[in-house]
């Protein structure tokens, strides 16, 4: 798989719930991340993952872009909930297939926004 297949592949499978599997496929040991919300290893970030699945449920994830160069990947994504769209940025920084560091920034999407080009 490229770089970008893994990312997909992680957002896919993490956004459905199944957060633990795609730690263990797709996540380093030594993987650190960049939200500002929660202490920043591995264990912090894999815990708020499964809480917020619990808590508000993703209903879809649609991958809108995704660019690769080197071991960099960035995906722009449409991620759905019962009560919300919200447009996310993820930045993944992979060693030997595995993503050892990410960045993730998420704007809720304002149905009443008066910019007619929307967040895509």
């Amino acid at each position: 798989m490229t770089k970008k297949e893994l990312a997909i592949s992680f957002l896919k499978m993490a956004g459905s719930g199944d957060v633990k599997t795609a730690y263990e496929k797709f996540i380093a040991p030594n993987f650190i991340h960049h939200n500002q919300h929660f202490k920043g290893d591995r264990q912090s970030l894999l815990v708020a993952m499964e809480e917020a699945h619990k808590m508000s449920p993703n209903k879809s994830i649609e991958l809108k872009k995704t660019y690769e160069d080197g071991n960099t990947v960035i995906t722009h994504s449409l991620v759905s909930k019962e009560n919300q769209d919200i447009a996310v940025i993820h930045i993944f920084r992979f060693e030997n297939n595995k993503v050892v560091e990410l960045w993730d920034l998420g704007q809720l999407i304002n149905k009443d926004s008066p910019n007619e080009n929307g967040l895509f």
